[in-house]
């Protein structure tokens, strides 16, 4: 059973296994709360929260248990977290993970000691395989979310909020499997009720959302989404239980805002998120809880993102929130017309960053061309602002993304 003296034991164990995460403060992430912070889980041992309850679970063993040794099974933080608590106790652990894990969250999976087992297929076909370890080898399974003593290491994140920061309103936690939004929401609930708990899922990945909705444990049957972190194809029954109990509301984002949530938290904390842990943050970016004139607790669950996946969501990101755009315009084919065009975007202030000419045979005009242009720019409006006087100019605006 999950109770609240579980988690102030966790809280002890861990002191010397996990570092104690600090709140920053967000001017920005939404002019309209009263104040928006950020606890950095990204910032924890490993790069993720997953290290507190794969601690505490693991510390809870018997010394048999851990003569055995471990087994879990994880897309990557999870891992980690297994791997490193397994060391630290001096118990050698076994880490079945998909094949299509990122090479980064496998690599750190070996520094720390773990014996990596990679899986074709996805997640539930590397559990699928921790399982038949465990069975062959008589090792402890340590569950990614569905297990008391993982949920009451996930829920130190909910205490140390509440020792940090007074007159709370809301806090809002990513969900996958639901270990970690059940451990918070739990102490949040028994010691601050009046607190509000959100949960946010990918739009690609809505297991727990649909769950709680239709008050039953629902399997997805495929999921697809940059949060590979909370990729979860079916909740735990523990933690569908107690997220149906103690979470206010659960709520979903779309790849745009999950892009849009981690290049804001690059460019306005230098702080870098993966997918999983930036979730929160784009439901508070984009109004999909109420927080105007709250003061809003957002879980940055995790760090651990790929370099090359990266790159690919700043510019996605860049896009969705109209920090660049590709142009498409109409142009007769004559001497003079791109010197126009570019003298009026320099004008208004934007950085023309790709030019491709091409004549078409589509245009109106048999003597018609098409420019296609990428530019840097301040925001939609400012976009705006550029075809507008494009075509106050007399040029035809054929696409604008």
């Amino acid at each position: 059973m999950l109770t609240l003296d579980k988690v102030y034991h966790a809280a002890y164990v861990l002191k010397d296994v996990v570092r104690e995460t600090s709140l920053i403060k967000s001017e920005k992430i939404n002019p309209e709360c009263r104040e928006v912070y950020l606890k950095t889980e990204n910032l924890q041992i490993t790069g993720s929260f997953k290290v507190r309850g794969a601690g505490y679970m693991i510390s809870q063993l018997t010394e048999e248990e851990k003569a055995r040794g471990v087994i879990a099974c994880s897309a990557g933080n999870h891992a980690q977290g297994v791997a490193l608590a397994a060391s630290k106790y001096g118990i050698k652990a076994t880490i079945c993970l998909p094949d299509g894990a990122p090479i980064s969250k496998v690599e750190a999976t070996k520094s720390y000691g773990a014996e990596v087992v990679m899986v074709k297929g996805v997640y539930d076909d590397a559990y699928k395989r921790a399982l038949e370890l465990r069975d062959e080898k008589g090792y402890t399974f340590v569950h990614p979310f569905d297990d008391d003593n993982v949920i009451a290491g996930q829920g130190t994140v909910g205490l140390e909020i509440l020792n940090e920061l007074d007159d709370i309103d809301a806090v809002v936690v990513p969900v996958g499997g639901g270990g970690l939004i059940s451990g918070v929401a739990y102490v949040i609930k028994h010691l601050a009720p009046h607190i509000k708990v959100y949960g946010v899922q990918s739009a690609g990945a809505p297991s727990m959302f649909n769950s709680v909705r239709d008050g039953k444990i629902e399997k997805l049957s495929s999921v697809s989404t940059i949060a590979d972190g909370i990729a979860v194809k079916q909740p735990g029954e523990n933690t569908f239980e107690l997220c149906s109990k103690y979470v206010d509301e659960i709520v979903t984002v779309n790849e745009d805002e999950i892009s849009s949530a981690i290049l804001a938290l690059i460019e306005q904390h230098k702080m870098i998120a993966e997918g999983a842990g930036a979730v929160s943050v784009a439901a508070v970016m984009f109004n999909k809880i109420p927080v105007k004139d709250r003061k809003v607790v957002c879980v940055v669950s995790g760090g651990n993102i790929d370099v090359t996946i990266l790159s690919r969501v700043i510019e996605r990101g860049l896009l969705t929130s109209g920090r660049t755009c590709n142009l498409c315009i109409e142009l007769m084919d004559k001497p003079g017309q791109l010197m126009d065009v570019s003298r009026i975007i320099a004008c208004l202030g934007a950085n023309v960053i790709s030019v491709h000419h091409e004549r078409a045979s589509e245009t109106k005009d048999i003597n018609g061309c098409y420019l296609r242009l990428v530019l840097e720019t301040k925001n939609y409006e400012h976009i705006e602002s550029i075809t507008k006087a494009l075509s106050d100019e007399g040029f035809r605006i054929v696409s604008v993304q």
